[in-house]
């Protein structure tokens, strides 16, 4: 057989499995079906969150555009930004002719790129199920549908691992994560207070207040953290805050200030899901106190 010959029979059996391949169909997070012909090959991720998915499930190749805070993988930094999750640029969208948008279930984008004739998934993520879900959810859109669960598992050995880096004396510690200096927070039932959790810490803010409830200073106060964890760039100014110089992780030095980078890891529910549970570990580790209890 000649070489052209084979390349021609090549290119049938791929024009084959494409022509009788199942379309992809998925249920997004607000019950909307999503339909795909075959694996897409032109995706704009408007989250940083769904922008990593894609790449660390192998698809990052097929971005042509991100929001303007995807930063992560190096290379999306070269991809053309639309805006953010309430201004995104819907003419840049459309020009990039995507053949699927991925979006933040809170955006109020989706209806108006349907109605553009675009394919759109609306994938968010406050807690660890949600993630999980998130993960499966873009594989099968990318045409890898276990590559999600195969990821996923991956996440849970690295949580696992990041939980014997916390020495037994910072177990139990109440922690207060602060998500900005508006004093959003990070309570029990979002991801982060789940894998606080999981690795021997208490989170301060209850269920009842949401995942990501906002405060008011007073609650800090009266609740009296052991431990603060928030942006760097945040922690010159927390003994200015009124009262929370009485408070005693401030008084005994237990803030833990997360560099930007790390911060980044840390404030997006996605597949860096076990290098959050490190730098978690991690400011767990660097305060715990030094005496008894």
């Amino acid at each position: 057989m000649t070489v052209c010959l084979r390349s021609l029979l090549a290119a049938a059996l791929l024009w084959a499995a494409h022509a009788w391949a199942e379309p992809i169909r998925i249920t997004d997070q607000h019950g909307m079906v999503v339909t795909l012909a075959a694996p897409p090959q032109r995706i704009v991720s408007l989250l940083p969150s769904l922008t990593e998915a894609v790449c660390v499930l192998g698809a990052c190749d097929k971005l042509v555009a991100t929001d303007r805070w995807s930063n992560w993988p190096a290379s999306v930094q070269r991809l053309p930004k639309a805006g953010g999750l309430d201004d995104a640029n819907v003419e840049m969208v459309v020009a990039q002719r995507p053949d699927l948008v991925l979006l933040s279930a809170s955006s109020r984008l989706a209806q108006r790129l349907r109605g553009l004739g675009l394919t759109v998934a609306e994938l968010d993520a406050q807690n660890l199920a949600q993630l999980h879900q998130l993960l499966n959810t873009v594989a099968a859109l990318l045409g890898q549908p276990a590559l999600g669960e195969r990821h996923w598992q991956a996440l849970q050995a690295e949580v696992r691992e990041a939980h014997v880096l916390v020495p037994a004396a910072a177990r139990g510690s109440r922690v207060y994560f602060e998500i900005s200096n508006t004093l959003y927070a990070a309570g029990e039932s979002s991801y982060i207070g789940e894998l606080l959790a999981r690795l021997g810490a208490r989170n301060v803010v209850p269920a009842a207040l949401g995942p990501f409830p906002r405060l008011g200073p007073e609650f800090i106060v009266r609740v009296d953290p052991d431990v603060i964890i928030l942006a760097a760039e945040d922690a010159p100014g927390l003994p200015r805050r009124p009262g929370w110089n009485r408070l005693q992780a401030i008084q005994a030095g237990r803030v833990c200030a997360v560099p930007a980078e790390a911060y980044d890891v840390l404030s997006r529910p996605g597949p860096r899901l076990g290098q959050a549970a490190r730098f978690l570990a991690q400011c767990l580790k660097d305060t715990a106190p030094r005496g008894p209890r």
